[in-house]
């Protein structure tokens, strides 16, 4: 396993250099320029000269990317032409938000999810089958900016049971920073106030990133676990006098487990790099709505800087996911 593990370790940054060039050059053919948005349309030529040239953007594009390249290798991931401030720093204030959303969001689908196969797999074609098929796919076929404004309509301002947004009201001061997710902090503080009322501003942008993304994990649980109850051991134990409780939920659902595995790993990737919706929906502070920000300003170093820490985020995930293969079924081996 360590030689698996270490291979897949050297393969990444091969993985991330192919991201950044990939991204760099594509950023850099949408029209437009950063400098003229912005000093806006009223600037001189004199300014935008010396703008451009101040941020590099003078040179030809091959010599620019070669030197973000350099300075990446240093850990310097260049510099926002619209915050004036750098990426590191700037991904420092926007990744917890976005870490803090897909966790919580990844616990819903995660529970809800398996519950759910579980249930349609050992009732299947009941009622509970049904509703929980209805459940998962209804909420994939709704469009999440959508789902998000309903939500706001109804939760927020007809039954004012939550904020319309942010991450905390405007009275409270955040937590001291440790982990940069305000949930986790308000309790490292003992805070319980702030704790609460982080969140309530997660709940609905949880809720609708945790609906839109249930589907694929339910339906990944059930099939599996149609197939595993039909299995030699299943049946067996069935045979033994087992109680229904232990064969469906200790002996099925871990050999079913495997595949939603999976489909958990890729679901961690996709709830990252497709939270810009929600986050733009309910003004949440992460990556996402910073790297649509970036893009309206055709600010390329922070959509490159976006892309690396989500492509590294997603490299990660795979290796763990791939390794828990191992630990959930005994006879996988690297």
């Amino acid at each position: 396993m360590l030689k698996y593990v270490l291979k897949r370790l050297l393969w990444m940054p091969v993985v991330l250099w192919l991201v950044v060039t990939l991204v760099f050059f594509l950023t850099h053919m949408v029209p437009g320029s950063a400098v003229r948005v912005l000093l806006g349309p009223h600037a001189g030529e004199a300014q935008l000269e010396k703008a451009t040239e101040e941020y590099g953007l003078d040179k030809p594009l091959l010599t620019q990317y070669f030197l973000y390249m350099g300075h990446l290798l240093h850990g310097d991931l260049g510099r926002s032409i619209a915050t004036r401030r750098t990426v590191v720093s700037d991904l420092s204030t926007f990744l917890p938000a976005t870490l803090e959303l897909t966790l919580f969001s990844l616990i819903l689908i995660v529970v809800v999810g398996i519950a759910l196969g579980v249930v349609a797999a050992v009732h299947r074609n009941s009622v509970f089958d049904v509703m929980a098929r209805g459940i998962a796919v209804g909420g994939v076929a709704l469009p999440q900016f959508w789902l998000g404004l309903m939500f706001i309509l109804l939760f927020s301002y007809y039954l004012r049971w939550f904020p319309i947004g942010g991450r905390l009201e405007m009275t409270l001061v955040p937590p001291p920073r440790v982990t940069g997710m305000y949930t986790i902090d308000s309790l490292l503080a003992g805070n319980l106030r702030t704790f609460w009322d982080a969140l309530r501003h997660l709940a609905l942008p949880v809720l609708v990133m945790a609906l839109t993304n249930l589907s694929t994990t339910t339906a990944m649980v059930r099939s599996s676990m149609l197939r595993t109850l039909n299995e030699d051991f299943t049946l067996m134990a069935k045979a033994y006098g087992h109680r229904p409780f232990r064969v469906h939920y200790v002996y099925a659902l871990k050999n079913s487990l495997i595949s939603a595995v999976s489909v958990i790993g890729l679901t961690t990737g996709y709830l990252l790099g497709g939270a810009v919706l929600v986050e733009t929906v309910f003004d949440w502070p992460g990556i996402g709505l910073f790297a649509a920000r970036s893009i309206l300003h055709v600010d390329y170093a922070p959509v490159v800087g976006v892309a690396l820490v989500i492509a590294a985020v997603y490299a990660v995930v795979n290796l763990v996911t791939d390794l828990l293969y191992g630990a959930l079924d005994p006879r996988i081996r690297y």
